[in-house]
């Protein structure tokens, strides 16, 4: 394999590329190989492969499935959802915006845009897919984050952006949401019964589903969101949680696994679809 295998260095790394060198160098430990003696046998530079790893340098789709099979992976839906992500050159929207919000903003709005299917658990506040504008401007107004109104209104414009994801007929969008977050006032009454409407009209879409944890339910102990985005294979989903500094992305098999039972017993937990929809709509009534 020839250096026509490689990209120029990058300057900005998206998660995606970070997460596709990440994969690589899984491929590699599993075989058993280190940097140094994959380079040799491979015929690599021990530098370029290493900086493949982390994302900063590019790699092609021939070169992806030649490692793969060097590495003796086995995995083939595994190597093409990875040769596809190394086929990637269409710049995003999100990247417009890149040095003006911080980069966890730009990263989930990557994955969201790649995911097919997304689940969601939110406590005590409404998922950012499912928010209107009025409610958006009333978290912004009131967030401890000093910004000004300029700062203020390209957030709201990119929150409102990544909702289009909701409009593509192959996204499947799961939420499930403690009654509390329905109930928390972000502005005052009228703005939150126009968000209840809002959720409602949201959850008639074929590709979004909502339901309803309410306040009685015995057994439930989540006390922090978690949002899955699952990617092309279930060895790329990708879990957010919050943590102290912002949200932390996770994708350790173990982590994965974790998530997704948590997922599915919050799940449990929640009323039906239509019941939830009922609950909605006699909370909004009551507001």
């Amino acid at each position: 394999m020839g250096k026509e295998g490689y990209m120029v260095a990058r300057t900005v790394i998206t998660i995606r590329q970070e997460r596709l060198g990440k994969e690589l160098r899984k491929m590699r430990e599993r075989a058993g190989l280190g940097l140094r003696e994959a380079a040799r046998a491979t015929g690599i530079n021990e530098g370029r492969l290493s900086n493949t790893e982390i994302g900063r340098f590019g790699v092609s789709a021939e070169r992806v499935r030649f490692l793969a099979a060097y590495y003796e992976a086995g995995d083939t839906p595994l190597a093409d959802a990875l040769a596809a992500m190394a086929s990637e050159r269409v710049r995003g929207w999100w990247e417009g915006y890149r040095g003006l919000l911080p980069r966890g903003f730009l990263d989930l709005a990557e994955l969201e845009h790649h995911a097919r299917h997304v689940r969601s658990l939110e406590i005590v506040n409404i998922p950012g897919l499912l928010q209107s504008e009025e409610h958006v401007r009333a978290l912004y107004r009131g967030s401890p984050v000093e910004m000004d109104e300029e700062q203020q209104n390209l957030r709201v414009e990119f929150r409102l952006r990544r909702q289009e994801v909701l409009g593509r007929d192959d996204f499947a969008y799961e939420v499930v949401i403690h009654e509390a977050a329905l109930r928390i006032r972000k502005a005052d009454r009228g703005a939150a019964r126009r968000q209840l409407q809002h959720l409602l009209e949201q959850s008639e879409r074929p590709q979004v589903t909502v339901r309803v944890v309410p306040f009685d339910r015995d057994g439930f102990t989540s006390s922090s969101p978690i949002l899955l985005l699952d990617g092309p294979v279930p060895q790329l989903d990708t879990v957010l949680r919050d943590a102290p500094h912002g949200g932390a992305f996770l994708d350790a098999e173990a982590q994965l696994a974790t998530y997704r039972r948590w997922i599915v017993e919050v799940q449990k937990a929640a009323f039906g679809v239509v019941e939830s929809r009922d609950f909605i709509h006699d909370l909004a009534r009551q507001t």
